[in-house]
């Protein structure tokens, strides 16, 4: 089955090619049940690092020759690459490279927008059962995701929201905060490295929850910040990505810092780095504080276009391409009535 997604620019339903797709529908056949051991021999830290040096790290035959050959097949734009081009002479390079996205990628001016964390196909849910999208355990179990053992994070985000940022493996990998406010915590859950191709995602029961993930809970009712309450932002590794690398900078990549509780983070900077391959970063709202822009919830309902996400009964979740910093939605201040964009 194709899988196809929504251009938010032109409205326009483009198919997604799927890299190594016959490899990863192999992987999550029934195989994976008759040779387990393989499976998560396949699945665990020590090979998904294994398969991302031997992926990424050879360097081109004929570098700059093969990178530009390279860039141009998967979309990317050299003119958006800051610094030579000639200098990506790997696919981790290639993969880690940096843009220009203040000038690229502009943000709203709103100091109530919140914008999407990465250039990703997105994906907006909610947790409650009286909500329009509610989705219930498709991408990722809600306690375990956050994590059991943090009870006042799991009463916060109790009937809240979220948005789900699938990144592919030609996008920019820089996460960028989506909110601005300040940090109340941040930790690591360890986890396995499950693939993010849409085929192993419906494949395998919440794998957004099993995979290694890092939990940023970020305070944005503060001078300063966004208003649209507590965020939780979480950062999911896949297969071949064996680390997150937190390096939030104020302006540009400039002296890149450890995100700590404390730390007062600016909307739209880059807050982590993902090593190559695609991955995901989920971001959750609390309950009523967050009104998603409408062209994305009319985007996931359009039965035009073939996804292999479903809400049930062989309706499809459709995705919309989305840039990092771009708006996806806007604070609802504590107190106000929901909308339909709330949800």
């Amino acid at each position: 089955m194709k899988h196809q997604y929504i251009d938010r620019k032109t409205r326009q339903v483009r198919t997604e090619i799927l890299k190594a797709d016959p490899v990863i529908s192999a992987i999550y056949s029934p195989i994976r049940e008759k040779a387990s051991f393989l499976f998560r021999l396949i699945i665990s830290a020590r090979m998904s690092s294994l398969i991302g040096a031997v992926s990424y790290d050879l360097p081109f035959l004929n570098s700059p020759m093969d990178a530009g050959k390279f860039l141009a097949a998967h979309g990317i734009d050299l003119r958006e690459v800051e610094g030579d081009p000639a200098k990506l002479d790997t696919l981790r390079k290639v993969f880690e490279r940096k843009i220009r996205y203040e000038q690229l990628r502009p943000m709203p001016e709103d100091a109530d927008a919140v914008v999407s964390p990465a250039d990703s196909r997105l994906l907006v849910g909610a947790f409650s059962k009286n909500s329009a999208l509610f989705i219930k355990g498709k991408f990722f179990d809600f306690c375990e995701l956050i994590g059991r053992d943090k009870p006042r994070w799991l009463d916060a985000f109790d009937q809240g929201s979220f948005a789900v940022t699938r990144l592919t493996p030609d996008k920019y990998h820089y996460n960028h905060t989506p909110v601005a406010g300040t940090v109340l915590d941040i930790y690591e859950i360890d986890g396995h490295f499950h693939s993010c191709n849409p085929g192993a995602v419906v494949r395998e029961v919440t794998p957004y929850s099993k995979n290694r993930r890092v939990v940023t809970i970020i305070d944005t009712d503060v001078p300063g910040g966004t208003g649209c309450g507590l965020v939780c932002m979480v950062e999911v590794v896949a297969m071949m990505i064996g680390k997150i690398v937190q390096c939030y900078s104020q302006k540009g990549y400039e002296k890149p810092r450890v995100v700590v509780p404390g730390l007062f983070m600016e909307k739209g900077c880059p807050k982590s780095l993902y090593r190559p391959g695609s991955s995901t970063t989920i971001v959750i709202f609390q309950k009523q504080r967050i009104r998603f822009s409408e062209d994305l919830l009319e985007n996931q309902v359009r039965t035009d276009v073939s996804s292999r996400f479903s809400e049930g009964f062989g309706r499809p979740l459709v995705e919309t391409e989305v840039t990092v910093r771009s708006g996806i939605g806007h604070a609802c201040p504590c107190g106000e009535t929901a909308t339909l964009g709330d949800l």
